[in-house]
């Protein structure tokens, strides 16, 4: 591997920590990883917790979709700084596929760009057709890695020399190439949905894990060229997730109690990091190596009695109530819904016109103006952040009609935010820590680790994200790996 310099080409002091693996469960909750780690004391992540750093107050990104909550991980930025709020979302400012930009306002990346979402390659990746539009750059598509308003990690580190690798759901996943487009030397997309149901899903995550088993041996995704171990890689897990929606899966009650499928998808999952970690030990390659294991969102509700299904014609039959045509887009998606007005100043008569069906309707909460504006930038200067936001009660999920599905995420509630965060290092004692922390925080510290600057990464300086408490690398500095390791 290339040696890593900083942003000016010097290098860092001697650093026994060369790669970098990150893994997201997604789906999961802290307290999936509590329950594990007491009731499996012999699986791969009760081990792996003994010489880890595990963060039990963790929270990812809000909303907590799935590309703001890997974006949070790789930029260290909030929805504010990547632009990015959910993946299926409006932007004011771009303009409809296959259009001829004269109009302005569009839908961005509903997860249906691929060629050929039932190929498992998407059918060769991303149709262009398919982006949306920049009347300001001539009209040209917008690629996910170009909607992005900040660099990655895969950025930094391979700028610095290091070589990168990730492998996610969809192939719109390009987006953590970041603004460049370059940020991922081997980016490996494989199209979840063609994978149905959870014994696929399994069989889609040992695909990837198969990958990450390919990298730690020196090679490609693919297995086929010789490339060397990267210094940033991972992947994410989907079975976990699929088992929490799936009818007759899910939680048994709100204490956590797994059902069997539910259980079956998690010991599957642990058996996966078990595979990765026999890899990574017989490659000499743990001492060199941290593992840091998240998730980009949970899901809710955990206890079944609480799942309600939105009926979803109630929103859009409001908003219409106060001005036909008032709803320029809206998204109800998980447990969340965003809404953008055609006519911003009209948002008060909107929020007023959906308390009066807010019991009706499942509303927990409304962000909007001032309370809105606390957490995200002003929608009338930030073309993509929507004029109102609505948190449903606990349990309630926006699915479409005939749904099976038994939860969902995206929104503010804790079963959605509150995701495991363990990071192991075998010189690492076990150390618990219940101060809160974001997911966010987690790409700061990779570049620590790496003894690069994480102030490189555009987010954290806009941020001023801080680093994850409780790691000591200056002491893995001071303990130099015995001759032989990697």
């Amino acid at each position: 591997m290339a040696q890593l310099s900083d942003e000016n080409g010097s290098r860092p002091r001697k650093n026994p920590i060369r790669h970098v693996l990150l893994l997201s469960l997604d789906g999961m909750h802290s307290l999936d990883l509590a329950s594990l780690i007491k009731y499996r004391p012999e699986s791969a992540l009760a081990k792996l917790s003994l010489h880890g750093v595990t963060y039990s107050n963790a929270s990812t990104s809000f909303p907590c979709n799935s590309w703001p909550g890997l974006l949070s991980m790789v930029t260290g930025g909030s929805p504010n700084v990547t632009g990015v709020i959910f993946e299926n979302s409006y932007d004011r400012s771009l303009s409809a596929p296959a259009s001829d930009c004269s109009k302005i306002g569009t839908v961005i990346f509903d997860s249906s760009i691929d060629k050929n979402r039932d190929a498992v390659d998407g059918g060769g990746g991303i149709d262009s057709n398919k982006l949306p539009k920049d009347p300001k750059k001539g009209c040209t598509p917008v690629f996910p890695h170009n909607f992005i308003r900040v660099n990655t990690i895969f950025e930094v580190i391979r700028r610095s020399g290091g070589r990168t690798a990730w492998s996610d759901k969809h192939p719109a996943y390009d987006f953590v190439n970041g603004p460049s487009g370059t940020g991922v030397d081997d980016l490996f997309t494989p199209e979840v949905r063609s994978f149905r149901g959870l014994k696929n899903t399994e069989l889609y995550d040992d695909l990837k894990v198969a990958a990450i088993l390919n990298e730690i041996n020196g090679r490609d995704h693919t297995g086929t060229r010789e490339v060397g171990v990267p210094t940033i890689f991972g992947m994410n897990f989907q079975a976990i997730s699929v088992a929490q929606k799936t009818a007759g899966g899910g939680y048994v009650d709100g204490s956590g109690r797994m059902s069997a499928s539910l259980e079956g998808a998690l010991v599957h999952t642990d058996e996966s990091l078990e595979k990765i970690m026999s890899k990574l030990r017989e490659r000499n390659l743990l001492d060199s190596t941290l593992v840091i294991i998240t998730a980009k969102h949970g899901d809710s509700p955990i206890d079944p009695t609480k799942l309600k299904h939105a009926n979803l014609e109630l929103i859009p039959k409001t908003v219409a109530s106060v001005h036909e045509g008032l709803l320029a887009g809206l998204e109800q998606d998980g447990s969340v819904a965003l809404l953008w007005l055609s006519d911003q100043d009209r948002t008060a008569d909107v929020v007023n016109a959906l308390r009066k069906i807010q019991e009706e309707a499942g509303i927990q909460e409304i962000y909007s103006g001032e309370s809105l504006k606390l957490l995200f930038n002003d929608p009338k200067s930030d073309p993509r952040v929507p004029d109102i936001i609505i948190q449903p009660t606990p349990g309630q999920i926006y699915v479409d009609i005939g749904s099976t599905f038994i939860a969902e995420h995206g929104g503010s509630a804790n079963t959605d935010r509150n995701v495991p965060l363990l990071i192991y290092h075998p010189r690492f004692g076990r150390q618990e820590i219940k101060f809160p922390v974001q997911t966010s925080q987690i790409a700061p510290s990779i570049l620590k680790a790496l003894g690069l600057n994480p102030f490189t990464l555009d987010a954290v300086r806009i941020e001023n994200t801080p680093l994850l408490p409780g790691l000591d690398f200056g002491q893995l500095q001071r303990s130099v790996p015995s001759p032989g390791r990697k």
